[in-house]
């Protein structure tokens, strides 16, 4: 298998562009023509990662967190980073990474750590504007059908949980083909009124080179008159954090208790109890203290996240409940997740997952 397939399958789970400006989601080192037959996956890259990968046999690693973060002006092992990059190029090994821009869609980071605390009817914290386009497209009346389907299919008309969405309004088009021209009706060089359809429908925008290529291959027109309109509303299935239900109220120690079950958590920072039952609970692994003051105005009892700072605690201000489990410990499913995408998709794939624990930080007591 190539690694570029690999990155298709994540790009169509959680597409690349949706990582955040600061991140390096994607290939670390490796060519997209590259022959991979084995993958490790893991939250973190480290020298032992990649020692483990070598003792398996793998000649692929995908981590959550990238690697190369910053930029990297020589490598002379100094630091881990290089030696762990070193150690991958010397036995060719692909590294991969799939950090944020799987923090942001629906079925990702924040749904899986949502889950395994049981949590129910899960919504997107904060949801992300500016990702979705309008497309409009003409097209004549017998063929409008045929190409509505090849939209469809290919991932646009999706609002909420309805898809095939779109509106059409019949009307009459004109065109004059030139010398060069093979109309699909009348004749080059005259005028032709044609009835035609104008389809409207919706699209994220990671979606439209998809769309629009299925769009040409189903119309019959040699030019495809079609128009994009940016918009402003929400999407719905992408952005950070969670939100969801307890399936029944706890009291606020049974319920850093329960965290502390469930993620394996040594310990946890919380701020003061507010001396209420905890019902409704937002989540964001990693760093989400950004995501505080989305997590009160949705009326969250608590908010589980991680690397909470100092006076972040003060913020909450007695409303909510705000608990640092831990980086690692709030993002260690991930490894499901990303091992889930791979195989579901390539079920002969050789996929492990690793058996170490990448967690840089202990606790003493």
């Amino acid at each position: 298998m190539k690694l570029k397939e690999i990155l298709n399958v994540f790009e169509e789970q959680a597409p690349f562009s949706l990582q955040e400006s600061y991140d390096n989601s994607g290939i670390q080192y490796g060519n997209p023509e590259q022959e991979v037959k084995r993958g490790l996956v893991c939250i973190d890259i480290t020298e032992p990662i990649v020692e483990e990968a070598i003792s398996k046999g793998c000649d692929l690693i995908i981590s959550h967190h990238p690697l190369i973060f910053k930029g990297l002006k020589s490598l002379d092992g100094s630091h881990y980073t290089q030696r762990a990059l070193i150690k991958a190029i010397k036995n060719d090994i692909c590294l991969v990474s799939v950090h944020t821009n799987l923090d942001s869609v629906l079925a990702g980071v924040n749904q899986k750590l949502a889950l395994k605390i049981g949590l129910e009817d899960l919504k997107i914290l904060d949801t992300r504007r500016g990702l979705l386009k309008k497309l409009v497209v003409f097209c004549p009346t017998d063929q409008a059908e045929m190409v509505r389907n090849a939209i469809f299919a290919a991932g646009a008309g999706q609002i909420g949980e309805y898809d095939c969405c779109s509106f059409n309004l019949e009307g009459t088009g004109s065109f004059k083909g030139g010398d060069n021209t093979n109309p699909f009706v009348g004749a080059k060089g005259e005028v032709h009124f044609e009835k035609e359809v104008r389809i409207e429908t919706i699209l994220p925008g990671y979606l439209q080179g998809k769309v629009l290529k299925a769009m040409i291959d189903a119309h019959p027109y040699e030019e495809v008159a079609y128009d994009l309109y940016p918009l402003d509303n929400t999407f719905d299935k992408t952005g950070m954090g969670m939100v969801g239900q307890l399936p029944q109220p706890m009291e606020e120690a049974a319920f850093l208790a329960m965290l502390g079950d469930e993620l394996g958590c040594p310990a946890i920072r919380h701020s003061p109890f507010v001396g209420k039952s905890i019902s409704k609970v937002a989540v964001c692994g990693g760093s989400g203290s950004f995501l505080r003051d989305k997590a009160m105005a949705a009326g969250a009892d608590a908010f589980v996240t991680a690397d909470v700072k100092y006076h972040d605690f003060f913020d909450v201000e007695g409303v909510m409940l705000l608990a640092d489990v831990g980086h690692y410990e709030s993002e260690q499913f991930t490894k499901e997740i990303l091992y889930e995408i791979v195989t579901e998709k390539f079920t002969n794939f050789a996929l492990l997952i690793s058996d170490q624990s990448s967690n840089p930080v202990r606790y003493f007591k």
